[in-house]
C-alpha cells in the first residue's frame, strides 16, 4: 500500500470520533467533579483530616491535573491533525502534555502504595503508631510529586513541537536527544516494573494480610453476641471488596496498554 492508501486507512471515522469526543467530554466533568468535591469534603470536615483522606486527596490533585491538561489535548486532535498552538507557549504546552500523562499517574500509583501501608499498619499493628503519621503525611505526599517529576523528567527535553509544511506536531523524539545511552525501550521497561508490576503485587500482598488480619480476630465475650458477630462478617465482606476493588481497578486500568506497549517494543 501507498503512503496515502496507509493514511486514509488510520482515519477515523465520524461515529468512531463523536464516540471518543463524548467519552472524553463525560471522563473531564466526572473527574473535574469528582476531584474537587473530594478537595472540598477533606478540607471543610475536621473529621475527615487523616493521612489516608490526605493521600486520597493528593490522588485527586495529580488527577485532575491529568483531566485539565491532557484531555482537551485529545479532543481537537480527533479533528485536526495538527497541534493547535504554537511558538514557545505551544512548546511549553506540547512538553506538558506529555509529561503530565505520566506524572499524575505516578502519583496517583504511589498514593495508593501509601494508602495500602497505612491502612496495614493500622490494621496489623494496631497498638503501635502509624507508620505515615499525621506529622511525616506531608513529606510522604511531597516525596511522590519529587520522584514522579524526577523519574518523568526526560520527557521535559525528548518531546519536542516539530513544524511540517501546513501542520505542527507534537513528538517523541528519545533517541535525536538522548542516542544510544539510554533507550526508551529500557526506560519504558524499568519504569513499567517499578510504577506498575511492583505496587500492584505489593498492594495485593497488603491487603490480603489485612483480610486474613480481620479473619483471625477473636470476638471478645459469649456465643450469644450476634450482633457483634455480624458487624465482624459485615466489616470482612466491607475489607474483602475494598481489597478487590482496589487491586482488580488497579490491573483492568493499567496492564493491558503497558502489555500492549511491551509487546510492540520486542515483539
Amino acid at each position: 500500500m501507498n503512503g496515502s492508501q496507509l493514511s486514509t486507512c488510520f482515519k477515523n471515522p465520524t461515529p468512531e470520533k463523536i464516540g471518543k469526543t463524548f467519552a472524553f467530554c463525560l471522563i473531564f466533568l466526572v473527574s473535574l467533579a469528582g476531584n474537587t468535591v473530594i478537595g472540598i469534603i477533606v478540607y471543610k470536615a475536621k473529621t475527615m483530616r487523616k493521612p489516608t483522606n490526605f493521600l486520597i486527596v493528593n490522588m485527586a490533585i495529580s488527577d485532575l491535573l491529568y483531566a485539565i491538561f491532557v484531555i482537551p489535548r485529545e479532543i481537537p486532535m480527533l479533528y485536526i491533525d495538527s497541534w493547535l498552538i504554537g511558538g514557545p507557549l505551544g512548546q511549553a504546552l506540547c512538553r506538558l502534555a506529555i509529561f503530565l500523562t505520566h506524572f499524575s499517574a505516578s502519583v496517583s500509583i504511589q498514593s495508593l502504595v501509601l494508602i495500602a501501608v497505612d491502612r496495614f499498619g493500622a490494621v496489623v499493628f494496631p497498638l503501635r503508631s502509624s507508620p505515615i503519621s499525621s506529622k511525616l503525611c506531608p513529606f510522604f505526599i511531597l516525596t511522590t510529586w519529587i520522584i514522579a517529576m524526577a523519574v518523568f523528567s526526560p520527557y521535559l527535553f525528548a518531546v519536542k513541537l516539530v513544524e511540517y509544511p501546513g501542520r505542527l506536531e507534537c513528538k517523541m523524539l528519545w533517541n535525536e536527544v538522548f542516542g544510544e545511552t539510554l533507550s526508551f525501550q529500557n526506560y519504558f521497561v524499568s519504569f513499567s516494573v517499578v510504577f506498575i508490576f511492583i505496587p500492584l503485587v505489593l498492594i495485593a500482598i497488603l491487603y490480603i494480610i489485612i483480610f486474613l488480619k480481620f479473619k483471625s480476630q477473636k470476638i471478645p465475650g459469649e456465643q450469644s453476641a450476634n450482633s457483634e458477630a455480624e458487624q465482624r462478617r459485615r466489616r470482612e465482606q466491607n475489607v474483602l471488596k475494598m481489597a478487590i476493588a482496589i487491586v482488580l481497578g488497579f490491573a483492568i486500568c493499567w496492564l493491558p496498554p503497558i502489555i500492549v506497549c511491551l509487546l510492540v517494543f520486542f515483539s
